[in-house]
């Protein structure tokens, strides 16, 4: 009687093992590739960024110039690291917040910054300085197509997007928050065309572009609302202004 039960006992377990197994195979043959992909990303942690270079502040003003033809050189991550630092870096650590490189209004640093290279896309974490890896594919011809075909952003090995999440200002400083959304985009973009000039490279404002489809090429969440395209690379000493 007593191994009768017990025989009973093991053939339940066996079949809860079974269907657990067959579950787990289900998933992981009909999970999506992104999904997978998501599932085994893990943050880059990014070198740490200088905050001494080899030319004056001056010399990086009078030099900067508009640069619409890039080399086909990649970027390091040390150079990388450096423009993503000055976009959103954090220069100083508080127990309630962090303070960044470009001011925010109420220092609520409603900006999210995206980068782009042949390697796919990457969200910059300025909490631990590191890229999250959002997808592996080369996403700069559709940017540059959604860009009113702009070569230069196919061209460049680095583009950076900056997007805005409005809600973020808006919760304190309601309508008035867009406009000050606006301000600092200006502040971070500057940053990182003076960046470029200190690393001896080279970048251009892009402003032209449709929002929607920067935002389904990116797959962007919905509240994040791209304002400014940096492609950065080095010079061919070409179209400047």
């Amino acid at each position: 009687m007593a191994i009768s039960i017990f025989s009973g006992f093991l053939r339940k377990k066996s079949l809860v093992f079974i269907i657990t197994l067959i579950v787990a195979a289900g998933y992981v043959l009909f999970i999506s590739k992104e999904d997978r992909f998501m599932a085994e990303t893990k943050l880059i942690q990014l070198p740490k960024p200088l905050i001494k270079g080899n030319i004056s502040l001056e010399e990086a003003i009078f030099r900067r110039r508009s640069q619409r033809s890039f080399k086909q050189k990649d970027l390091t991550l040390q150079q990388i690291s450096q423009l993503l630092w000055a976009a959103q870096g954090i220069t100083l650590e508080k127990e309630s917040y962090n303070l960044r490189t470009a001011p925010s209004a109420g220092a609520l640093y409603p900006m999210e910054i995206y980068l782009l290279t042949k390697n796919g896309l990457f969200r910059y974490l300025p909490n631990g300085h590191k890229l999250e890896p959002l997808s592996e594919q080369d996403l700069r011809g559709g940017l540059a197509v959604s860009s009113l075909g702009q070569v230069a952003i196919n061209q460049a090995p680095v583009n950076i997007v900056i997007c805005a999440v409005y809600s973020r200002l808006a919760s304190k400083y309601g309508q008035r928050g867009i406009r000050y959304a606006h301000i600092e985009v200006g502040h971070i973009a500057q940053n990182i065309h003076l960046q470029s000039v200190a690393l001896g490279l080279s970048s251009v404002p892009i402003g032209a572009f449709n929002d929607e489809e920067v935002k389904k090429i990116l797959s962007l969440p919905a509240n994040h609302e791209p304002l400014y395209i940096i492609p950065v690379g080095y010079s061919n000493a070409l179209d400047q202004n």
